[in-house]
Order: C-alpha cells, then sequence, then structure tokens
C-alpha cells in the first residue's frame, strides 16, 4: 500500500493551501486511514465518551444520534454512530475525525484537529483545533466500544 502524507494527501486533493497536519500522521488513501495513533497514550473511552456527548466539546451528538438513552436531543443528519463504528476501523474512524472532507468534500463535517476551513469562529478560538490529538484517541476509544 502507498503511504501519503496527510499533508499532502488532503491538501492536494481538496485543493486547500495551508497544512493540515504535522508531516508525521501518515494518512493510507488506498484504506482511507491513519493506522498509527496520533499520541503515545491509548485512548480512555470514559473520556471520549464525554467528548462524543458533550455540548460543550466534540458536539458530536448535535448531528450524530447513538445509543444514548439519556440523551434526549440527538441529531439526525449523519450516520447513527454504533453503525459507523461497527463497519470501521480504528484507522478509519481516526481518519474520519481528522480529515472527514476526504470520504465526502462537500460534508459540514470539520476536521476536528485542524484549525483550516473553519468559519465563523468566535475570535478567541480562531487558529486553535476543536480537539487535540488525545481527544481523538479517546473518542476512537469509545467508538470501539460500541462494535457489537
Amino acid at each position: 500500500m502507498k503511504r501519503y502524507c496527510l499533508i499532502l494527501a488532503v491538501s492536494s486533493l481538496l485543493g486547500w493551501a495551508t497544512p493540515l497536519l504535522a508531516d508525521s500522521v501518515q494518512f493510507d488513501s488506498v484504506s482511507g486511514s491513519i493506522e498509527q495513533p496520533l499520541t503515545d497514550q491509548a485512548g480512555d473511552a470514559s473520556k471520549g465518551r464525554l467528548l462524543v456527548l458533550g455540548r460543550q466539546s466534540g458536539l458530536c451528538i448535535l448531528c450524530h444520534n447513538g445509543p444514548f438513552p439519556e440523551e434526549h436531543f440527538q441529531g439526525n443528519l449523519a450516520p447513527e454512530l454504533s453503525q459507523s463504528a461497527s463497519r470501521l476501523t480504528a484507522g478509519q474512524l481516526r481518519a474520519h475525525l481528522v480529515a472527514p472532507q476526504w470520504f465526502n468534500p462537500t460534508t459540514i463535517m470539520p476536521s476536528y484537529l485542524s484549525s483550516d476551513g473553519l468559519i465563523r469562529v468566535s475570535p478567541q478560538y480562531q487558529g486553535k483545533a476543536i480537539l487535540v490529538a488525545q481527544d481523538i484517541e479517546d473518542i476512537v476509544a469509545f467508538l470501539l466500544t460500541l462494535k457489537p
């Protein structure tokens, strides 16, 4: 499998002029995945759950829904999270969070690890990514718990 740096693969595909991630993140354009974890620390599924359900941080359930009966207001704009988790590998889940535009150039889902391409951002958040690398790993760990 030929591997491309995410910076080159996604930037060139979408015509973005600015880099999305550091050169060390390897995006596999054949499988659509980032196989290597983004941090040295393993993801924490309980922290990931808080991020997925959080209304102040990840905001995943603004667009997605899932097996969360305690959450009364869940989105219906995007795929159900347990269905996505059941068909995607950890690397593919990671890639969907980091580079959703690679999978669907017209998606409204932002890259959670990049500040590029965000619009209408409050001044105190300009130039900042929505999440940090460890948050991505925590969310991936949680989503993997939703597999049947």
